[in-house]
């Protein structure tokens, strides 16, 4: 989604306040993230692009899917469907493709034990988009927000998972669904954003980041530096704007998704950023007319699962531990908190979806129905549920 514009003139001073040369990448986020992708471009043609060899940008997808030269027309807002402007060449992260990953060495089994504090002992091998070696300086240049398994997003996030290979973004995942994502999101210091840091400390292009906290207001503040500088800063302002905090948690809640949000995978969020103000046994509903499949990436594997509780999964861990533990854990983190003991799994709240996936398909993942069309979003209000238009970005909480 494109806020409203920014001033360019504060893109650009953060973009000259960085010392650049040679060939430059900059990494920025797809569709499903607020952020002013056409403005960047243009700061980046105009700024960064006269003063270095070469600067491209890339879409760092994590495991979501390519966008189409379409798709990138319009979501920077570009006539036709160019893939090159002012020498800016724009290219997807092809995480799908083995040939376009390289190996940038390994995490060892006990460091991971420690980033993980206990919870994994494995040796994690760090592979990342093999363009990464052919530039001399990455700009990360992306929001922050609250976010379910880092803490915050934003700042190394981009290189994993951004440019990752699924099997360190599984990693990372799953150590964040171990955590909880109740308990790790809207916290700048965790064991997922530790382990994120070190994974892009192995980069040996020189990094750098420009942070941007957007607010319900679309009002914009830019922090530039090293990615855990600028990372630390923004994640102190995000949680300023991002966060709400409510004096008592309620029954029944209500998320309405932005169209940004067009599958189940990332329109989640909603869930994720809600959570927490629910009361035991309260509902939360994800309203999205406009969503109409779970994952055209994961949907297969989420379809053979369905969407349980973490200690489902962990007290039958034979049964799935060959699973991409990526998925698991969206499938944790959307499913939320509750207890699995003597093969009863209670979930603390009810999770039903208000979208275009049909009430079979929700029975078979576990998850409640709800027509859409029937969604009055007045009586809602009026009965008083908690009701959020364009949820999935701000973070609500209970006053402790």
């Amino acid at each position: 989604m494109q806020p409203a514009a920014p001033d360019l003139a504060e893109i650009r001073s953060a973009m000259a306040s960085i010392a650049l040369h040679g060939r430059v990448l900059v990494l920025v986020p797809d569709h499903t993230r607020t952020f002013p992708h056409a403005a960047v471009l243009r700061s980046i043609a105009t700024e960064i692009a006269p003063r270095v060899e070469q600067v491209d940008v890339m879409i760092a997808l994590g495991t979501h899917p390519g966008l189409s030269d379409a798709e990138i027309g319009k979501l920077f807002d570009l006539p036709g469907q160019p893939q090159t402007v002012d020498a800016v060449t724009i290219v997807n992260h092809e995480w799908w493709d083995p040939a376009e990953l390289a190996d940038f060495g390994t995490i060892p089994a006990r460091e991971v034990e420690v980033l993980s504090e206990g919870r994994l002992t494995i040796d994690v091998p760090v592979r990342l988009n093999r363009r990464l070696r052919e530039y001399d300086h990455l700009v990360v240049c992306g929001p922050v927000f609250p976010h379910e398994v880092a803490g915050f997003s934003g700042g190394n996030k981009y290189f994993v998972p951004g440019v990752a290979a699924q099997e360190i973004i599984d990693v990372t995942h799953w150590v964040g669904a171990l955590i909880t994502s109740s308990a790790v999101i809207g916290r700048a210091d965790t064991p997922v954003r530790r382990f994120i840091d070190r994974a892009a400390s192995l980069i040996p292009a020189a990094r750098h980041a420009i942070c941007l906290v957007i607010d319900p207001g679309h009002r914009i503040q830019i922090f530039a530096g090293t990615p855990e500088d600028a990372f630390g800063a923004a994640a102190r302002a995000s949680a300023e704007v991002h966060i709400r905090r409510l004096a008592e948690p309620v029954e029944r809640a209500l998320a309405i998704l932005p169209e940004m949000y067009d599958e189940l995978w990332v329109g989640a969020k909603g869930m994720y950023k809600l959570e927490a103000v629910v009361a035991d046994g309260g509902e939360l509903v994800i309203a999205a007319p406009h969503l109409h499949e779970v994952s055209r990436t994961h949907g297969e594997l989420i379809g053979e699962i369905g969407y349980h509780v973490r200690d489902y999964f962990t007290a039958q861990w034979e049964r799935f531990e060959h699973i991409p533990w990526g998925v698991l854990a969206h499938s944790t983190h959307l499913r939320g908190t509750g207890t699995y003991v003597d093969g009863v799994e209670r979930p603390r709240i009810d999770v039903t979806l208000a979208t275009g996936i049909p009430a079979d398909e929700c029975a078979a993942l576990g998850l409640g129905y709800l027509d859409p069309a029937t969604v009055d979003v007045d009586e809602w209000r009026a009965s008083g549920a908690l009701v959020v238009d364009h949820a999935g970005e701000m973070l609500y909480v209970l006053e402790e």
